[in-house]
């Protein structure tokens, strides 16, 4: 060839690994770790944020240096919410809201399928795999003596068609049977009575 490579040779390119890949929403990570049970008028107090991020890369560098949901106190909860949001029922965006609960199965080796479902779900979340993104405010991770348990809270309760994707898409990211169902509560029911049934289930 006139300028003296082979035919068929490529040209080397040198990967960018500065260039960063952005998410469709920044997200923050909140922590909780109470001294104590906590009431209604005492949540939030000891919750923190701890970081927000834009990117993939900045995601995985946060999730490589914190503990992993396994490795946390009895009582702490995770909380990964779009910027903006609190993870509070009162927040104006949870407000008219509520959320699916899946509790992890106790038994075989819960922890390890704590972690996994934690991150399965925080990954179906940043990378935007819910038909109904947009319904989607945050996700915890809860961890209880009485049982851990995956949660995603959503916008609008009323949104009944949404809320029935969402929660479908939720059991199918954590590889739940379709045998074991999971609930959605709506939050105002819970300000108002201290608790409230599940108002879907899938």
């Amino acid at each position: 060839m006139a300028d003296g490579r082979e035919e068929g040779e490529i040209d080397s390119v040198e990967p960018d690994f500065s260039k960063k890949h952005p998410l469709e929403n920044r997200w923050t990570l909140w922590f909780d770790n109470p001294n104590q049970k906590q009431t209604q008028k005492q949540y939030g107090q000891s919750l923190r944020s701890v970081y927000t991020f834009d990117t993939v890369e900045d995601f995985w560098c946060l999730y490589n240096n914190i503990r992993t949901p396994s490795q946390v106190n009895v009582g702490a909860t995770y909380y990964l919410f779009k910027e903006g949001i609190e993870p509070k029922w009162e927040d104006g965006k949870n407000l008219k809201g509520g959320s699916w609960t899946a509790p992890v199965p106790n038994k075989g080796d819960s922890k390890k399928t704590l972690d996994a479902w934690w991150l399965n779900t925080v990954l179906a979340c940043i990378g935007e795999q819910f038909t109904d993104g947009d319904e989607v405010n945050g996700i915890a991770v809860v961890i209880r003596a009485r049982g851990d348990r995956i949660e995603l809270w959503s916008r609008t309760s009323s949104n009944e068609a949404a809320q029935t994707m969402i929660g479908k898409q939720l059991k199918q990211y954590l590889d739940i049977p379709e045998s074991v169902k999971i609930g959605y509560s709506v939050f105002e029911e819970k300000i108002n009575s201290g608790k409230a049934k599940d108002r879907y289930m899938v």
